[in-house]
């Protein structure tokens, strides 16, 4: 078949718009557009078992590409799948894309034109209304019925997914018009030009008296910083106002771990709560101050507070502050010139200092060594420049406020908090060329299991670390802890050498004293490995449950 059809418009406009990578699972209604891709030498097609695994791929590879080149173009990633069972599969993944910004173009087929409007025909997959469901979901929808709309909507899907906040669209096409001859020009050059979200002048003028004037001022820096490549500025600004840093679990590396002005991310620590909330002016950048972040809604300020958010839903939406509706670096970036450079005098990192030692002190309490040194051998044992993708796992949760994400970034999902992220995540991530480590539980790990064929097919270089506590085990935790005892955590499963052996995969068992040893061999192995570690840990105390005052509970 060599007629042009729909479905080579959609491939060309992909092209033009700087798409080299589309993931991909057909389906019935999609075979124009899988055709197309056929046809398309210069377009890789990295497929999946299952689509929210796809879904969650397209995900990883996105952050991956923004963790890699920060400054550098908004890196969006198309992902094609089917009509109904497929489309509804990608959902949960959607949620956790447009929870942590992720520039996802997700593009599914439809039922043929005829069906569209909720009209009843039978056709199969047929819903009445597909785009409903993705409405609350994703940023926009954009649905084609005609050939020539499909430039048009890849472009202002393209163009909304990569406009701060980033998140991820979703465009639908029906089956007859992926199919449909056409003799439509060729599309060599489309460009979507996503404009970053400038603060205003008045704004930064009184943001920046407010910090000048301040004598604890601290810094709270999220997501939105790494997502704008504003780490430069971000330091920049902290060390003119010698003002300490916090860090988000979603923005994770954009201050050093070890700068002598970092209070680190133990966001669930009192410690680090009363911390933020003692400063006389407190600049939040790039985050919400949702649940995570505020410890539960525990979090209360007592000074001013200066928020600066590309997300103009989340300004104010938890606590009054001289709200900025801002690019992270556009706005970090004006604050720098605006502010006056103060001599350094210890004070900053004393505090910071102290804020550490408790949180440290905290922990000694608890017997958790194990814990800690599980992670630490995770985290020596990797290549520099790593990338790391961590299931809703206990160690995940772990690495949330102790892993030194410095030349080892890490993503998670804490955007929406959905099982089975890691694996497939990583897998999109190694499909930039660069290898990748996942962490998951051994429950998280069966969500994904089949795409270890996925690895193998593609030859990905993905390192897979399975915790097998038997179990939810972070879930066992919070049952036994509210209630005495546990229901429906306690998981039977396969014996993972053994399975990630019937896929071809190199797998090991290890143990605390081996971990080390083994998963760095695992690392340096091209091509996908399996390391398995037997293993119960626990989490660390709450501070934000247990007692009428959680500052009186962490102390306990």
């Amino acid at each position: 078949m060599t007629m042009r059809i729909g479905g080579d418009l959609v491939v060309e406009t992909l092209r033009a718009l700087g798409a080299r990578t589309v993931f991909g699972l057909p389906g019935q209604h999609a075979l124009g557009l899988f055709e197309a891709l056929r046809r398309a030498p210069d377009l890789r097609v990295v497929g999946a078992r299952v689509e929210n695994n796809l879904a969650f791929a397209a995900d990883g590879h996105a952050r991956a590409r923004m963790a890699a080149d920060p400054a550098g173009p908004v890196p969006v990633t198309p992902m094609v799948v089917s009509t109904g069972p497929g489309a509804l599969l990608t959902l949960s993944s959607l949620q956790e894309s447009r929870a942590a910004s992720v520039p996802v173009l997700g593009i599914s087929s439809q039922v043929p034109v005829a069906g569209l409007g909720g009209g009843r025909h039978g056709y199969l997959h047929e819903l009445p209304d597909q785009q409903a469901s993705f409405r609350d979901v994703v940023k926009s929808v954009h649905v084609v019925r005609a050939i020539s709309q499909i430039p048009g909507a890849l472009r202002a899907a393209w163009e909304s997914a990569a406009t701060p906040p980033f998140g991820p669209a979703w465009v639908e096409i029906p089956q007859d018009v992926l199919l449909a001859p056409t003799e439509f020009p060729r599309i060599a050059d489309v460009r979507a030009t996503p404009a970053a979200v400038q603060p205003l002048p008045e704004l930064l003028d009184e943001a920046a008296r407010l910090l000048a004037a301040a004598e604890r001022p601290v810094i709270l820096a999220g997501g939105g910083v790494a997502r704008a490549g504003a780490a430069g500025p971000l330091r920049e600004l902290a060390e003119a106002l010698r003002a300490p840093v916090l860090t988000t679990f979603g923005g994770k590396g954009v201050f050093d771990w070890e700068h002598p002005l970092s209070g680190q991310s133990w966001l669930e620590d009192w410690h680090s709560t009363e911390f933020l909330a003692d400063a006389d002016v407190l600049l939040v950048v790039g985050s919400g101050l949702g649940e995570l972040t505020s410890n539960y809604h525990c979090f209360t300020p007592r000074g001013r507070l200066v928020h600066i958010e590309a997300d103009a839903g989340e300004l104010e939406a938890n606590h009054p502050a001289l709200g900025v509706h801002a690019d992270a670096r556009a706005a970090l970036t004006a604050l720098v010139e605006r502010v006056p450079r103060r001599e350094p005098d210890g004070r900053a990192e004393r505090a910071v200092a102290e804020l550490r030692e408790k949180v440290r002190a905290r922990l000694a309490e608890q017997d958790l060594d194990l814990e800690q040194r599980v992670l630490a051998e995770v985290r020596a044992a990797l290549p520099e420049g790593t990338q790391t993708f961590w299931d809703m796992t206990i160690l995940g949760y772990w690495a949330w406020s102790a892993w030194n994400a410095d030349a080892a970034p890490m993503h998670s999902a804490q955007g929406a908090g959905g099982l089975g992220f890691a694996l497939p995540a990583a897998l999109g991530a190694a499909a930039t060329g660069s290898p990748a480590l996942a962490v998951s539980g051994d429950g998280g790990a069966m969500y994904g299991i089949a795409e270890l064929a996925t690895a193998v097919q593609h030859r990905l270089d993905v390192t897979w670390l399975v915790v097998d506590d038997g179990g939810y085990g972070i879930l066992r935790e919070y049952l036994t802890g509210a209630f005495g005892q546990t229901t429906g955590t306690e998981l039977a499963r396969p014996d993972f050498v053994a399975l990630a052996g019937a896929f071809g995969v190199p797998a090991v068992r290890t143990s605390v004293e081996s971990l080390r040893a083994d998963l760095a061999a695992a690392l340096a192995t091209p091509g996908p490995s399996v390391v398995v570690l037997p293993q119960r840990l626990r989490m660390f105390a709450p501070t934000h449950v247990g007692s009428a005052t959680p500052a009186g509970q962490a102390e306990s």
